[in-house]
């Protein structure tokens, strides 16, 4: 009998890297929906972050018949009264243009709108809620958060969505520069899954 497998309810690559990275001492084979072709896309529509992930979660364990772990992460800006929340994977959206806005199309505009901010009223946080669903209905939340400020310019190479603008004081550098190591450390995702892997590792012979 194989390890149990776990569906990671997204398509996007570096967030799949990030979750596997952080979940490789457990012995779980993970599949992501990319595995799934056939599956609809699953809309997020809800108006919080916690209700996008339990919808996520509880869909793609219904639809796999398998448990399913997604969340629903963002960027909150207080300069912006919290925007862009809910909405950070398509802040930039534009809905005469046929593609989705790509990870630099967002940060791009999230600079415009900060260029006339000084520097000590650009705090952010980042935050995570995640959602475990198992397909017998049960749900099982977890959620992190991750302090800094939007940078005054892109740094860095690695990570995705807005890291190249994500300023973390205590490193003097964004989360894109500091790299995959030290984010699995400190990230709003890090903190959740950290919390939901003694869980999983309790849940392993009901996965």
């Amino acid at each position: 009998m194989g390890p149990p497998t776990l569906v990671i309810a997204t398509k996007n690559p570096g967030k799949v890297r990030e979750v596997a990275a952080l979940l490789e001492d457990l012995d779980i084979k993970l599949l992501s929906l990319a595995d799934f072709p056939g599956l609809p896309d699953i809309p997020e529509e809800g108006e919080t972050f916690a209700e996008n992930a339990a919808f996520k979660a509880r869909e793609v364990a219904r639809l796999t018949g398998l448990p399913a772990l997604a969340d629903d992460s963002g960027l909150e800006v207080a300069a912006l009264g919290g925007r862009p929340g809910v909405y950070s994977a398509r802040y930039a959206q534009d809905r005469t243009a046929p593609q989705p806005p790509t990870d630099e199309d967002n940060w791009r505009k999230l600079l415009d709108e900060m260029q006339d901010v000084p520097w000590e009223q650009r705090q952010a946080r980042f935050v995570c809620q995640i959602v475990l669903a198992l397909p017998d209905g049960r749900l099982f939340r977890a959620q992190g958060d991750c302090p800094g400020y939007i940078a005054l310019r892109p740094e860095g190479q690695e990570g995705f969505g807005y890291d190249p603008v994500f300023w973390l004081p205590e490193y003097g550098a964004t989360v894109a520069a500091v790299g995959l190591k030290v984010k699995n450390r400190i990230s709003h995702r890090a903190k959740a899954l950290q919390e939901l892997k003694k869980l999983l590792a309790s849940l392993k012979n009901e996965l």
